[in-house]
């Protein structure tokens, strides 16, 4: 049975153990997936919608307070729906960034973060990681203060991953912050990776703007977001409109400018929503994740050459490996040459592993079960001893 004639069933977080380190946190709940079959049509959460008709105020379906939710969740003043974490990325550097104004990324910064700086015609500068693969509080005040030599003036904005996309570190992001302070330098989390996934809390954290990704770590369909900021700049961010037409002399009351209005209609509002009190209750969880991801990792590291490109043991449950002098070395002698270990992975019921890579490669375990980690971590050194390599 397809969903049409041209479009086949989705199954495979049914049929297989998915380490994809993108899908991992933004699988569904059943209440979502009930959510979306229900508010599926694209207004369906405007039925009850009156002034000043905006997303965040609406009380049937409740998004009004799950807003407010959203925001005491992530210890912040204020939070608004956005489609997509690169979209909240966007709406901080148009409020804030003019042209050719420095903008400090890092060496870890996602291209979404590039591309809201470009947007707006920022300057972007860098700071790279140490040997660890971290950002460090250090690195930070020096690249501050080269942008300050160079540009007269300190950046305008600071983007650091609380975890970032390429090894799943935790980078030290509370004394991060209060370095750039000292610049008076406003500070954007990126917490991809960590919203919905594990406690977070902007306040702890001292940051001004803390942004999650609904579809990849909040149990909701794509896209969807989350914006939060600090008091100090709420307004500046959701600032509301103030032109009108020159020949109508319309106005559009209290619509916000950065969120163009309503941001998520229908089911991805709704199924962000439903999915809400599973993840408040999940993230409580993440200890036991990071010990499953652990488990793994360590029958990796058995096998012989198998190194942890990430640090370890393990923090979060995003991982890069390193399989240069094991995996690899298969690779090079077997008939399916790179392709064999997804293949062997798929034959034991498990994917998300890019095709084709043996050398360095990425998984994310978040979400299986004690027993689903440890047929995993048998997953790995059988397919290791079938193919000659030593487990230790």
């Amino acid at each position: 049975m397809n969903c049409s004639d041209a479009i086949e069933n989705r199954e495979v977080d049914e049929l297989f153990i998915n380490l994809d380190p993108i899908q991992a946190g933004g699988r569904l709940t059943a209440d979502a997936m009930k959510a979306v079959l229900s508010y599926g049509d694209g207004y369906s959460v405007c039925d009850n919608c009156g002034k000043p008709f905006r997303l965040d105020t609406i009380q049937k379906p409740p998004l009004a307070q799950f807003h407010a939710d959203l925001a005491s969740f992530l210890g912040m003043d204020a939070a608004r729906l956005v489609p997509g974490a690169r979209r909240g990325f966007l709406a901080v550097t148009h409020s804030l960034v003019s042209k050719n104004e420095p903008v400090l990324l890092t060496e870890y910064s996602h291209y979404t973060e590039f591309l809201a700086v470009e947007q707006v015609l920022g300057k972007p500068f860098e700071v790279m990681a140490d040997s660890r693969h971290i950002i460090t509080p250090d690195a930070v005040a020096e690249r501050i203060e080269e942008v300050i030599r160079q540009e007269k003036r300190p950046p305008s904005l600071l983007f650091v991953e609380q975890v970032d996309y390429q090894y799943g570190n935790i980078h030290p992001v509370r004394e991060i912050a209060a370095v750039a302070h000292q610049y008076d330098v406003p500070v954007l989390c990126n917490g991809a990776y960590s919203v919905g996934i594990m406690p977070v809390s902007g306040k702890d954290l001292g940051v001004d703007f803390l942004i999650g990704s609904g579809h990849k770590s909040m149990a909701a369909p794509a896209p969807s977001g989350v914006l939060a900021t600090s008091s100090e700049w709420t307004e500046k961010i959701f600032r509301t409109t103030s032109i009108t037409g020159d020949q109508t002399k319309r106005s559009f009351g209290l619509k916000e400018v950065e969120m163009l209005g309503c941001t998520l209609m229908g089911a991805t509002a709704v199924g962000m929503m439903a999915s809400f009190p599973h993840v408040r209750e999940r993230v409580n969880r993440f200890g036991t994740q990071v010990a499953y991801a652990n488990k793994v990792v360590d029958a990796l590291l058995s096998i012989e050459g198998t190194e942890v490109a990430s640090e370890y043991p393990r923090r979060h449950t995003l991982t890069r490996m390193n399989t240069n002098n094991s995996f690899d070395r298969v690779a090079k002698k077997h008939k399916k040459s790179g392709y064999f270990l997804i293949s062997a992975l798929r034959e034991q019921g498990i994917t998300g592993i890019i095709p084709g890579s043996t050398r360095i490669w990425k998984m994310n375990t978040y979400g299986v079960s004690d027993r689903q980690a440890s047929y995993l971590a048998r997953s790995f050194q059988e397919i290791a001893r079938n193919n000659g390599l030593s487990v230790g």
